[in-house]
C-alpha cells in the first residue's frame, strides 16, 4: 500500500510538473514572438506562481544595472542601518559641492544651496525618484560601490557586480558594463528581500523599501505601462542613454507584480545593445510584463 502510494504521488507531481512546464512554454512563446523583430538584446527572469511557475530567457547573460543598482545599494544601507551603524533618522548635510551638476537630481533641483536630508529622505529619492545625488551620498556612507557587492557576495549572492558609483558611469560609456546582472540575480534579489526568510531586514527596514519601491515614479511605460490602471508595482528602473553609434546600453526594469488576486509575481526585464528608440525600448518592457500578466491571470 505504501510503495503504491509513493508511486502515485510521484506520478501526480510528474503530470503537474509537466503541466506547468507545458503551460509556462505558452508564454515562452508568446515573449519569443514579441521580441524576435527587435533589433535588441534582452533578457527576462519570471517567478510566480508561489515560485511554481519559472521562465527566463537570456536569463544568466550579463546586462548592465545602471540604476537599478540603487536598489541593491539602499539594501545594504538597510543593512548597516539594522546593526545600529546609522539610523533612518540620522540626518546628512548637503552641501552646495554634494550637488553634481551633470548628474540627475531631484535633490539639486529642489534644494540648489544644499540641505539636511535624512538618510531615509535620501533613500526614498535614491530609490523612486532615481535621484543621482542621492545615490553617490549613500555609497560614500557605507564606503562605496565594492561594499554593496561585497554585502551580496557575503549573503549568498551571485552574478552582481557593483564596481563604480554613479558619476563614473554615467562618464564613461564603456565603464557602466562593470556594474552588471543577470535577470535570473536580479529576480532573486527581488524575490529573497520580499519573502525575507532569511531576515536579511528588519521589519521596519523592510516595510520602508517595499514602500519606497512601490513608490518608485520612473519607467511609468514600462513594467506598468500596459497593466490595468492602479496596479501595484514595486520596481526599480534602469537607462544608459543612447551613444553617438545609436545604440542604447540599457533600458531595464525589475519589480514585483501585484495581481488583484491577491497574487503576484517576480520579473526582471533588461534591454541591452539597442538600436530601437526610446519608446521602443520600453515598449519592450511594457509587452513582456502584459503578457506576464495575462498568463498569471489565466492561471
Amino acid at each position: 500500500m505504501t510503495k503504491l502510494f509513493h508511486l502515485t504521488t510521484l506520478l501526480f507531481l510528474l503530470i503537474i510538473g509537466r503541466a506547468s512546464g507545458q503551460a509556462t512554454d505558452v508564454l515562452r512563446q508568446k515573449l519569443q514572438q514579441i521580441l524576435s523583430t527587435k533589433n535588441a538584446t534582452v533578457g527576462v527572469s519570471i517567478i510566480g506562481n508561489d515560485g511554481k511557475d519559472t521562465l527566463s530567457i537570456n536569463g544568466n547573460d550579463h546586462f548592465p544595472l545602471q540604476s537599478v543598482f540603487k536598489f541593491h545599494i539602499a539594501l545594504a544601507v538597510l543593512s548597516e542601518i539594522d546593526k545600529g551603524k546609522f539610523s533612518l533618522n540620522q540626518k546628512i548635510k548637503i552641501e552646495k559641492k554634494d550637488l553634481l551638476p551633470d548628474l540627475y537630481s531631484p535633490i539639486r533641483d529642489k534644494y540648489p544651496n544644499g540641505a539636511n536630508l535624512t538618510i531615509a529622505e535620501i533613500l526614498a529619492y535614491t530609490v523612486a525618484k532615481s535621484d543621482n545625488v542621492g545615490c553617490e551620498l549613500l555609497l560614500k556612507l557605507i564606503g562605496g560601490p565594492l561594499t554593496v557587492e561585497k554585502y551580496f557576495l557575503k549573503n549568498n549572492f551571485q552574478d552582481i557586480s557593483i564596481k563604480i558609483n554613479e558619476e563614473v558611469q554615467q562618464a564613461h560609456w564603456d565603464l557602466q558594463f562593470q556594474n552588471w546582472t543577470t535577470p535570473k540575480a536580479a529576480n532573486k534579489v527581488l524575490a529573497v528581500f520580499y519573502y525575507n526568510k532569511k531576515k536579511l531586514l528588519s521589519t521596519k527596514s523592510y516595510d520602508f523599501i517595499w514602500r519606497v519601491m512601490r513608490e518608485t515614479e520612473t519607467g511609468q511605460d514600462r513594467l506598468k505601462g500596459q497593466l490595468p490602471i492602479n496596479t501595484i508595482v514595486a520596481h526599480k528602473t534602469g537607462s544608459s542613454g543612447t551613444n553617438k553609434e545609436g545604440l542604447t546600453a540599457a533600458v531595464n526594469d525589475i519589480g514585483v507584480v501585484f495581481l488583484p488576486n491577491g497574487k503576484h509575481f517576480f520579473i526582471s526585464v533588461f534591454v541591452t545593445n539597442s538600436k530601437e528608440d526610446a519608446t521602443t525600448n520600453e515598449k519592450i518592457i511594457a509587452d513582456v510584463s502584459k503578457a506576464t500578466w495575462d498568463y498569471f491571470m489565466n492561471r
